[in-house]
């Protein structure tokens, strides 16, 4: 998308996001007029324009610079390697927060789910996978769903397999990141077990567990997903950490005895 026209590409972005070209107008405050005009190319939108409609929009910074870009304009937000002297603060935040949930595996993902960070903990789901998928750079969920991963190991595979398809979408609904296109294109064809395990869970789960068979047991967790609130560059904020936690006391016992 970052090669289209200005106009083109909020279009696109405007119909991902199911709104009207009436409601987006209304939205940022600018006339219907004026916003089919820039969409059809008659009229290049000002900054100011371009960060309402973004705003509206729901746009990652990776997509708001390409707005400004297409319209002739610099980029607002930066993006640092994480090797970048300004990354260290936040790099360490990031190990103190991993290192301080063991021991519960814990750890930290870039835009396309590779690990750039874990805590000792996450031993737990890496000490029965073979040598090759740990090689670097390690993909979170190739380790959890690929045949040679994790997966023989989760009691209810075909349940995280549908949930991890389905997370995926919503951020490929967000950003429209062809990497994410091709890593959903790559974990969808892993196997997953009975189709029927897919719609197994309890209808009274508030949420979907991970339910792992391990050296030490079975292990159940739940997992949750914090990013940085307050980012301004790229990179951090598309950065993730995965946490998770005990699902039930046996699995807190077991985590906490070993």
């Amino acid at each position: 998308m970052a090669t289209l026209p200005v106009g083109e590409q909020i279009r696109e972005w405007r119909q991902r996001r199911r709104l009207s070209q009436m409601d987006l107008a209304l939205d940022a405050e600018i006339s219907p007029r004026h916003l089919s005009f820039i969409e059809t190319g008659k009229s290049t939108p000002s900054t100011m324009t371009i960060d309402r409609l973004a705003e509206r929009l729901d746009l990652p910074f990776r997509a708001k610079n390409g707005l400004l870009r297409a319209a002739g304009f610099a980029p607002h937000h930066g993006e640092r390697p994480l090797d970048d002297p300004a990354m260290e603060r936040a790099l360490a935040a990031i190990q103190h927060i991993l290192k301080g949930h063991e021991p519960y595996p814990a750890l930290a993902v870039d835009r396309h789910w590779n690990i750039v960070a874990a805590n000792d903990s996450i031993a737990f789901f890496t000490e029965q996978i073979g040598s090759a998928l740990l090689a670097p750079p390690m993909n979170a969920l190739k380790l959890a769903l690929h045949p040679e991963g994790l997966a023989p190991q989760i009691v209810n595979l075909g349940q995280w397999h549908a949930h991890i398809l389905d997370q995926l979408d919503r951020e490929i609904a967000a950003s429209a990141d062809a990497g994410l296109i091709a890593l959903r294109e790559e974990i969808a064809d892993y196997p997953h077990g009975p189709d029927d395990e897919t719609h197994s869970a309890d209808p009274e789960q508030i949420w979907v567990p991970l339910v792992l068979d391990t050296v030490v047991g079975r292990l159940s967790f739940i997992s949750t997903i914090t990013v940085f609130g307050t980012a301004h560059d790229i990179t951090l904020s598309e950065l993730a950490l995965e946490a998770f936690y005990p699902a039930d006391r046996e699995t807190a016992d077991i985590l906490h005895n070993r």
